[in-house]
């Protein structure tokens, strides 16, 4: 297997900070580099419309995070680029992988939401069971 391109879906959580460790290691390995996603889990709010305290709070926390992650790689000299999206977490990591075909997934077992599903978070079983890529699960 050839891996190049490499997606990490983050949330914020120490879980996805694994997963991003762990991307991290593969890539040095096969000299790759990482997406790091990080979904929104609102609707994206309309240009004519005024930004919720609470959106303009989660959207400071994920550019804040995305900032730490790439910080991160390019300390270990790894290449990674960020996207920031909006709507259901599973179903919009899928869409962005079939659309920028991606090597592997990697992912951490739960994110923030750990109360959803107590053994495999609902988004890394979701993401598990729809995607045609080879997916690492982090715990």
């Amino acid at each position: 297997m050839n891996i190049k391109k490499i997606l990490v879906p983050l949330d914020g959580s120490t879980n996805s900070m694994r997963g991003l460790d762990e991307a991290i290691y593969l890539a040095r390995q096969c000299h790759a580099t990482i997406t790091g996603l990080y979904v929104v889990p609102l609707s994206k709010p309309n240009t004519n419309s005024q930004i919720s305290y609470i959106e303009k709070y989660i959207l400071k926390n994920a550019s804040q995070f995305m900032s730490r992650a790439k910080k991160r790689s390019a300390q270990n000299g790894i290449d990674f680029s960020d996207e920031v999206m909006y709507g259901d977490e599973g179903k919009e990591i899928i869409r962005y992988v079939n659309n920028k075909k991606f090597d592997i997934l990697v992912i951490g077992s739960r994110g923030q939401s750990e109360l959803k599903e107590v053994f495999l978070g609902s988004t890394s079983n979701y993401v598990l069971h729809k995607t045609q890529i080879p997916v690492l699960i982090v715990k």
